[in-house]
């Protein structure tokens, strides 16, 4: 199969930009979805050629992060591991799971994160003292949000940033650099099942992947410059988008019942 040039160039360009997005505060996958889609893919298609360059956006900014010294791979691993294993788990389960659940909830959910960034002083700085330990944080909770990833996906960078920040008691700089090393492990987690299954469209998911790649490298820069000043009003401000974008949907439950609540 081949692809115009202009196709690859663009949806390169696209994935550059959602890969800077995504090493600051995610939501990446609001630009390249939509271009999957209109480039002529089909919803599983889309999604699981996503995942490949989301999963080589988050290894790129992880990288980054890494070489200034802000992974500490001890505590790191164990949740990268279980976030892995939970996001292929969730690729397995995906069929077994109506995503109008997760349609319903999630907006509500982001909602939520994007009120507590924009009126909590949760995100700081510095580090603070955690709430739950390393072990119950990476077989409690990583795994739930991993298995998120797999199964459904949007938001899934801004809840581990929350349970980072809230949990762990991370400071912005830190809890993005692991939150970025969680979200590559589920991403390569769900990716797995995907390639497995064929649904990857390997000359697009290659061209996005090289853009996402130079993309997240340019954001985690600028995270790791600004700090908290600008991961904190991008997190409320792409968590609102994804909300947005989640209810804009005409088939979306939340919007079902809305109208049919307004039509009586």
């Amino acid at each position: 199969m081949s692809f115009d040039p202009e196709l690859l160039l663009t949806l390169f360009a696209v994935a550059a930009v959602a890969g800077a997005f995504d090493a600051i505060a995610g939501g990446g996958g609001l630009l390249t979805v939509p271009a999957l889609l209109l480039a002529g893919l089909d919803p599983v298609a889309a999604l699981a050629t996503n995942k490949l360059q989301g999963a080589i956006s988050s290894i790129s900014s992880t990288s980054a992060f890494a070489r200034r010294g802000l992974i500490d791979w001890r505590t790191a691993m164990p949740v990268a591991i279980a976030a892995a294993v939970a996001g292929l788990a969730g690729a397995l389960c995906a069929s077994l799971l109506s995503p109008r659940i997760l349609a319903a909830l999630v907006p509500l959910m982001l909602i939520v994160i994007a009120l507590y960034f924009g009126f909590s002083r949760g995100l700081k700085a510095h580090d603070a003292p955690a709430r739950l330990p390393l072990i119950a944080f990476a077989v409690g909770v990583a795994p739930v949000i991993g298995f998120y990833d797999g199964i459904f996906g949007p938001g899934a960078g801004a809840f581990y940033m929350v349970a980072f920040v809230t949990l762990l008691g991370y400071g912005a700089l830190r809890a993005t650099a692991h939150t970025k090393l969680a979200n590559a492990a589920s991403n390569l987690g769900a990716l797995s099942l995907f390639v497995v299954k064929g649904a990857v469209v390997w000359p697009l998911g290659l061209a996005m992947a090289g853009g996402a790649f130079i993309g997240a490298q340019v954001g985690s820069r600028l995270a790791m410059r600004f700090g908290a000043k600008l991961i904190r009003p991008l997190l409320l401000v792409m968590s609102c988008l994804m909300a947005v974008k989640l209810l804009s949907d005409a088939h979306n439950p939340l919007r079902e019942t809305l109208s049919a609540l307004l039509g009586r």
